[in-house]
C-alpha cells in the first residue's frame, strides 16, 4: 500500500560517471502564469542504479525510495530506451 503512494518519474540520464549513482534530468512544459508561454522547466535527481547498467542518454523511470545517501531518494525502476551509440 505505501508502494502506491510513491512518485514515479521518466526522464533522460544526464551523467552516469559515478558508482550506482545516475543523474536523471526530468522535464516538463508548464505555463508561464504572466506570460502565458509554454516553457519547459528541467529537474535533475539523483538515482540508485545498483548494476551501473544505465549510460548517459537513457531514457529511464525513476521511483521514490527512502534516502539512501545524503542527495540519493530515488531508484532506477526500469530502463525504457537505451540511448543511440555512434
Amino acid at each position: 500500500m505505501a508502494d502506491e503512494r510513491k512518485r514515479v518519474m521518466t526522464g533522460q540520464v544526464f551523467k552516469a560517471k559515478m558508482d550506482k549513482t545516475i543523474v536523471v534530468e526530468v522535464s516538463r512544459r508548464v505555463k508561464d502564469p504572466k506570460y502565458q508561454k509554454v516553457v519547459i522547466k528541467r529537474s535533475r535527481f539523483k538515482a540508485h542504479d545498483e548494476k551501473n547498467e544505465c549510460k548517459q542518454g537513457d531514457i529511464v523511470k525513476i521511483k521514490e525510495h527512502t534516502p539512501i545517501s545524503k542527495e540519493k531518494c530515488w531508484m532506477l525502476v526500469e530502463i525504457v530506451r537505451k540511448a543511440v551509440e555512434v
